[in-house]
């Protein structure tokens, strides 16, 4: 009773749920964050800004996205979670208000080649649907129009591949030589490696002192083709099978892109892929390819230009599959309204930029009915033309408007503009970021003295001179997917910019006609594969002079410096820590107790050069390395040489030996193009090198593409950002549109010249860039 009456006379209060209007993070420390605290509101569009390095990836994507799958994922059963990933907890005291989170990142799609943009969407799932109900004759129930699914819908000739290999003999054997003298020539294939030419030695169809060549037809077959046969070797029973599908199985069957280089370079020296002759590319049978509505197949339907698609089936008319029709016809229509109508269906979703596999990934949720979940994208506008980014800002703005928190990490002053809050990280990269600077409106931020804020209004000027072509480089009757029998003459010895919108055949022009010419280095957006163990060191190569350094100083062994080799220590095998499975529940990682961490043995850390030993070197940053390799007795030529390139890219901050796995999308890029800068191409491509970059890292990159030229280098550059194209001594603008309506030259000429005409669309963006 008396709670009753003073409950009477207080006023009202908020509903306990009404309270949690945002998320509540304290204390994080993922990577270089430190101990950041932030009130995220919710139902609301968020953007992290800050330097690439800072930690927005740290906070958004490492601490409240993991955090919430990982809270999802303890809801199963500790059955089911046994087949799922294992997400450690985020180094964090508080994380409070999180909601269900949808990651949206610039990972690119599986590379495997059964993998379409169709079938990594419901396109093609609905568009068989439809076929199976009216395709005329009927090939049977949808799975018979897959070609996934071999005995249904796959031709039978490559099985539903597209395309057929051959396979250069003479890049697998000399046939000069006999086994036993080492005639395969097939990386890791040793004459006395039991799994790879001691079978073929000790299987008892060959002579393996005789010469290939003068093998007899059954020898050669044994050789090349047998099939598998069961073989005893020294006592254990093995398989035998010829070369050939031995290398099918071994090399073709697996992801190009995850194979190590001197790999990829043998499958691409080796290997020629053509179209299968038997259905044309298109990888279907004869059944699915006869069956047909209105005189289309789902191969013509599948190969059309998106855009093209959805015309076509709002003009089938039949009431049985009108609902499924409309559902396909939205479906298509989002792809066009995210700027990817120009794409076809079968288009291999590995070849798919990192932009365009972010917006394919966003289909499915721009027709959800789901409410009050937390959307997190990694640089949406990353691949989009200026004309795209207001598209994507609307997308952006009806996703927050549905009633779902966004979160969007971004560097793009048009998309910062549209943010009702902005969490500012920074003041610097690495270990000098790490802190929330600015925390409030974008007025707040243009107002807040930090680097973003200061940077949020920088406009390059157009460049007052231009430099002179020392010649040209001639592309004739291009014609590389949408590309219209394009002539243009590619001015070297200057920085040209290639641009237009997303679709327009920019990259079809430069890696169809200018990536593979001699002396032509390409950098592109493809990721940095490497371990929890590959480090910037190892990836530049950087730890080769270090290590030798160190075993000339101490007169010791160069392998004892490597913590993958002879110095790791015994305990952690060189990880540094120890992983712990617990079976079907999440496994622990704790740092390594013998080691503390350093991953190296303790008889490796008594080992100094210029009173540091090698775990102190690769904590380093390369700043601080520079200055300790650059003199003394540390003094180190060859490594200094690769240090002063990572610094001049912007990667001063970086420690030497942090885990590739943790750089950003922006280190990732910049240490590929500082690794690139140690070739003696003459010409560099470079594809949109500004992605990841902070507005404040722009004007250090310009710098850098600057010395490039001066020093004698030809740079092409692909790219979007109007700063580039500012500074450019000339521009090639493709369009006037994506897809089909692409594909042509619009403009050749300086800056200058494309802001006075105004007759492109790149034109128009710029000349609002510039302020003319």
């Amino acid at each position: 009773m008396s709670m009753a009456t003073r409950t009477d006379t207080q006023s009202p209060a908020l509903h306990v749920p009404d309270s949690h209007d945002v998320i509540r993070v304290q204390g994080a420390r993922e990577n270089n964050l430190k101990d950041v605290s932030v009130e995220i509101p919710k139902r609301r569009l968020t953007v992290f800004t800050g330097v690439s390095g800072s930690g927005k990836s740290s906070l958004v994507f490492g601490t409240i996205a993991a955090e919430s799958q990982r809270m999802i994922n303890e809801t199963y059963s500790a059955f089911v979670q046994g087949f799922m990933p294992t997400l450690a907890r985020p180094e964090v005291d508080v994380l409070e208000g999180l909601t269900t989170a949808i990651i949206v990142d610039q990972e690119r799609m599986g590379a495997n080649s059964r993998s379409t943009v169709g079938t990594a969407t419901d396109a093609n799932a609905m568009l068989r649907i439809a076929f199976s109900r009216l395709g005329e004759p009927s090939a049977g129930p949808s799975s018979h129009y897959s070609f996934n699914l071999p005995a249904a819908g796959a031709c039978p000739h490559c099985e539903g591949m597209g395309s057929v290999t051959d396979i250069d003999l003479t890049q697998l054997f000399d046939d000069s030589k006999s086994l036993a003298e080492g005639a395969i020539t097939i990386p890791g294939y040793k004459v006395d490696g039991w799994w790879t030419v001691g079978i073929f030695i000790e299987s008892g169809f060959l002579d393996p002192d005789k010469p290939i060549r003068k093998y007899t037809k059954k020898e050669l077959h044994d050789f090349l083709h047998r099939e598998p046969t069961k073989v005893k070797v020294n006592g254990v029973n093995l398989t035998y099978e010829g070369l050939i599908p031995k290398v099918r199985k071994s090399f073709l069957a697996k992801d190009r892109e995850a194979m190590a280089p001197h790999i990829r370079a043998f499958v691409d020296r080796a290997v020629t892929f053509t179209a299968c002759p038997e259905c044309g590319g298109t990888r279907l049978n004869e059944a699915a390819r006869a069956s047909r509505i209105g005189g289309i197949n789902i191969a013509d339907a599948c190969a059309m230009q998106i855009s093209d698609l959805a015309v076509w089936v709002r003009g089938v008319d039949e009431p049985s599959v009108a609902p499924l029709l409309a559902t396909l016809a939205q479906t298509l229509d989002s792809f066009v309204e995210i700027g990817l109508g120009y794409l076809s269906l079968d288009r291999p979703s590995g070849t798919l930029s990192g932009g365009e596999a972010q917006r394919v990934k966003m289909i499915s949720h721009l027709g959800s009915s789901l409410t009050d979940v937390t959307y997190v994208f990694d640089e949406p506008t990353i691949g989009l033309h200026p004309h795209d980014i207001q598209r994507m800002n609307d997308l952006l703005l009806r996703l927050r408007d549905k009633g779902n928190t966004v979160l969007v990490v971004e560097h793009k002053p048009e998309t910062i503009a549209i943010a009702d809050h902005v969490v500012d990280l920074g003041p610097g990269a690495g270990t000098a970021g790490g802190t929330v600077c600015f925390e409030g409106t974008v007025e707040g931020l243009r107002a807040s003295g930090t680097l973003t804020g200061r940077h949020l209004d920088d406009r390059a000027a157009l460049k007052e001179t231009v430099r002179t072509p020392a010649g040209r480089l001639a592309i004739r009757g291009a014609t590389a997917h949408n590309l219209r029998d394009v002539d243009v003459d590619i001015p070297l010895g200057v920085l040209v910019v290639v641009t237009g919108v997303a679709g327009s055949g920019k990259s079809s022009l430069i890696d169809g006609s200018v990536s593979g010419r001699d002396g032509v280095v390409p950098i592109d957006q493809g990721t940095i594969r490497g371990s929890r163990r590959s480090n910037p060191a190892t990836y530049t190569g950087l730890l080769d002079p270090i290590r030798k350094a160190f075993a000339k100083a101490n007169g010791v062994k160069p392998a004892l410096f490597s913590a993958n080799s002879e110095g790791a220590c015994p305990t952690c095998n060189g990880a540094g820590v120890i992983y712990t499975d617990l079976a079907m529940m999440a496994g622990v990682a704790t740092t390594c107790e013998e080691c503390e961490g350093k991953r190296f043995g303790a008889a490796v850390l008594v080992h100094h050069l210029g009173g540091r030993d090698i775990s102190e070197v690769l904590a380093m940053s390369v700043t601080e390395a520079e200055g300790f390799f650059g003199a003394g007795e540390a003094r180190t030529p060859a490594a200094h040489a690769i240090l002063d390139r990572l610094a001049d890219v912007g990667l001063g901050y970086l420690s030497l030996g942090q885990p590739l796995p943790t750089l950003s999308g922006g280190e990732r890029q910049r240490l590929k193009l500082a690794t690139h800068m140690a070739g003696k191409g003459g010409v560099y491509v470079l594809d949109e090198p500004t992605t990841g970059l902070h507005l404040a890292n722009v004007e250090q990159l310009l710098g850098l593409l600057d010395r490039l030229v001066d020093s004698g280098t030809s740079v092409i550059v692909i790219e979007h950002h109007q700063a580039v194209m500012a500074h450019a001594d000339w521009i090639i603008d493709l369009g006037p549109g994506a897809g089909h309506d692409g594909g042509r030259i619009v403009f050749e000429g300086t800056p200058a010249d494309l802001v006075a005409a105004r007759s492109t669309l790149t034109g128009e963006h710029l000349a609002a860039y510039v302020g003319t």
